[in-house]
């Protein structure tokens, strides 16, 4: 008998040290239900970013290097991509120029690697077309500069604003 008491108070006890929200609740008699329409509208957007076109030291023959310019739009997003004529005094997009001081040094940019197609800013005749697919799409950009330019030594440059249209 003594040992039945014990086992009771030890049940009494432990039931006493739970807490308040574990004890049993009634059932729920019903419940009720809705639904709600969850919308966006996805807009055609393009982002862009580009590479520095280093030429290095240049001495008098054909120079070529590359830049890359990577554009990112919505997937199934037509783009073009054109580049300006730079700030270099009288640049056009087919004669571009850096600057050193008062001195120009000519160079151009080019869709190919041959650098016979120019690129510049009139969509469908010299910039680069595409559709967007969610991820960087990467763009080389040729830049050469021509043999022969033996212009004054120094540092030049130029910048070059790189639009994508969409």
């Amino acid at each position: 008998m003594r040992r039945q008491k014990r086992l009771v108070l030890a049940g009494i006890s432990i039931l006493a040290l739970l807490p308040m929200d574990l004890a049993p609740t009634g059932a729920y008699a019903a419940t009720a239900t809705t639904t709600f329409a969850v919308t966006a509208t996805v807009v055609a957007t393009c982002l862009v970013s580009a590479t520095a076109l280093g030429f290095g030291n240049y001495t008098g023959v054909i120079d070529p290097a590359t830049s890359t310019v990577s554009v990112t739009c919505t997937n199934t997003t037509p783009y073009t991509v054109a580049l300006s004529a730079g700030l270099g005094s009288g640049a056009t997009v087919a004669n571009r120029s850096m600057t050193g001081g008062a001195v120009l040094l000519g160079y151009g940019l080019f869709r190919d690697a041959g650098h016979t197609l120019n690129w510049g800013l009139t969509p469908g005749t010299d910039t680069v077309a595409g559709t967007g697919n969610g991820a960087a799409q990467p763009i080389t950009v040729y830049g050469q500069i021509p043999a022969s330019e033996f212009v004054a030594p120094g540092a030049y440059s130029d910048t070059i604003t790189a639009t994508v249209a969409y």
